[in-house]
């Protein structure tokens, strides 16, 4: 199985719900075709370069996960037909990619160790 990264924008008028809803359902339909999912992160709304289908911004959320590469093609026709995204991106990651992925969760997980210890 190789690792994927996917990034995909939703619209900006997406409630909190409904924007929750659109991220379980792609991440539904990757854990469905078994597919592991390694990593998530919700980037929030950030501030395009230039419009997109007339909105200057955007709701960012990736997704790394590990499957079989057939289904990228799947994954992507999911997107184009769900009107809720705006754009979407899927990279296949290489070794060094992966290896710089898992340092920088690493390295976070324990800046956050860090701070929680020096709260108590």
């Amino acid at each position: 199985m190789n690792q994927y990264e996917t990034v995909f924008i939703m619209t900006p008028v997406l409630s909190d719900d409904q924007m929750k809803e659109a991220v379980s359902k792609f991440r539904n339909f990757l854990t469905e075709k078994k597919a592991e999912v390694v990593h998530e992160a919700n980037w929030g709304l950030r501030k395009f370069a230039y419009p997109v289908q007339k909105k200057s911004t955007g709701f960012y959320h990736l997704i790394e996960f590990k499957a079989p590469g057939e289904l990228i093609s799947e994954l992507e026709v999911t997107y184009k037909r769900d009107e809720r995204i705006l754009k979407f991106l899927t990279v296949k990651l290489d070794k060094y990619a992966v290896k710089y992925n898992e340092k920088k969760r690493t390295e976070k997980n324990k800046k956050r160790d860090e701070k929680t210890d020096s709260d108590k």
